[in-house]
């Protein structure tokens, strides 16, 4: 893996905003960042990161058939009783997931390291999926990358399908985020458009427009009836919300399915290791309430269940708290993970995360994301890549 210096595409920001991406900038500073790209061997695609990332997944699996039949282990993960049921059906009836995220440290030697699952609400999809593929085909037409370069991207081609298989042709779908926030915006638009391309009717909104009606339940803004919704909103805010009593009894399907709320709950790290002690892909972790020094070492990452963007993370060694990061996820130690402290590498001076998408139950493409920082924000830069060996 190499971090490669390139000649950014003069015109890159006037066709970003003619193809919908208007979150390329952030507070000034470009978000997306094409004065370098990240080199792979296919060897290193193939072996290191899709392998291991189908096989976390089908790990992953397997601990949810586990969860939803025990209730502890419900209760451990800080599930609220009231929606157990609705996650044990979701799963029994083997609702359909669309997509989610795996985050890896990588240097392009040693083993990926999963850091977590987005397996509900991930974002950066947008800029994986078609913004990245865009700028390899200029690239190579424009002589910035050999005619041969690759990448491992397929996201589009396989959310399409996937949509597809999920309902009927010309079935109506309601695609949600909330107000006021354009990546969030930007991620419901593409999926919405992937949507239409799978030859469905769809319909973007937001979430705090969606109504519920006695014996049709949710409803949209003109009180048409919700069918089928992706929701770009946590499944933990919707167990909480006043409208979250009604979701066991709600006809609506929804996308990601209630039982995608155990994978993107960060509990799932230390019932993995325990799990798979040892395994090369997954780093120590233990829950907060029952620390274990061994198996954390010198330094370790506090992680509350459900924080989200790198919000709301310390990192801790045994002489106290180094560092931590500001965000509304405050958790008590029995909703928090430990994990050891296993930084991303260094490149360049900055710290590269690879994001490794999966659709359905299939890997499909990596995006990359780099900071100045160990632990990745919602400001921190996409970068390209390419496959050239």
């Amino acid at each position: 893996m190499q971090r490669k210096p390139m000649i950014p595409r003069q015109d890159w920001c006037s066709l970003a905003d003619a193809l919908g991406f208007h979150f390329h900038s952030i507070d000034g500073a470009p978000y997306w960042d094409e004065s370098l790209c990240y080199a792979f061997t296919l060897r290193q695609i193939e072996d290191d990161l899709e392998a291991p990332t189908g096989e976390l997944h089908e790990m992953c699996l397997a601990l949810v058939e586990e969860i939803v039949a025990s209730e502890r282990l419900m209760q451990r993960i800080g599930l609220p009783p009231h929606c157990w049921d609705l996650v044990r059906r979701s799963w029994l009836a083997r609702q359909p997931s669309l997509y989610g995220r795996m985050d890896f440290a990588y240097d392009g030697r040693g083993p990926a390291k999963l850091y977590e699952y987005n397996a509900d609400t991930p974002t950066a999809l947008y800029e994986a999926a078609l913004f990245q593929w865009v700028w390899l085909e200029q690239c190579r037409e424009r002589g910035l990358l050999p005619a041969e370069a690759d990448q491992f991207n397929a996201i589009q081609e396989a959310l399409i399908a996937n949509l597809a298989a999920q309902a009927a042709p010309g079935e109506r779908m309601h695609f949600a985020c909330c107000e006021d926030h354009i990546e969030d915006m930007g991620t419901v638009t593409y999926l919405a458009d992937c949507a239409a391309q799978a030859g469905l009717s769809s319909e973007c909104l937001h979430i705090e427009t969606i109504g519920h009606a006695p014996g049709r339940g949710f409803v949209d803004a003109s009180g048409a009836s919700i069918e089928r919704l992706f929701k770009l909103y946590p499944w933990e805010w919707m167990f909480d919300e006043t409208f979250g009593r009604f979701l066991e009894t709600a006809p609506t399907r929804f996308v990601e399915p209630p039982w995608k709320a155990i994978l993107s709950n960060k509990a799932i790290l230390p019932l993995l290791w325990e799990r798979h002690p040892g395994h090369p892909n997954l780093i120590p972790a233990c829950f907060a309430d029952t620390p274990d020094a061994e198996r954390l070492g010198e330094r370790w990452v506090a992680k509350p269940f459900f924080s989200r963007e790198g919000a709301n993370i310390s990192v801790i060694s045994r002489a106290g708290t180094l560092s931590q990061t500001e965000g509304p996820y405050h958790a008590a130690p029995e909703y928090s993970v430990l994990q050891a402290w296993t930084p991303p590498p260094t490149l360049g001076g900055q710290h590269p995360i690879v994001g490794s998408w999966i659709v359905g139950d299939t890997p499909v493409g990596i995006g990359i994301r780099e900071d100045a920082e160990a632990i990745t924000q919602d400001s921190s830069r996409f970068v390209p890549h390419c496959i050239l060996e």
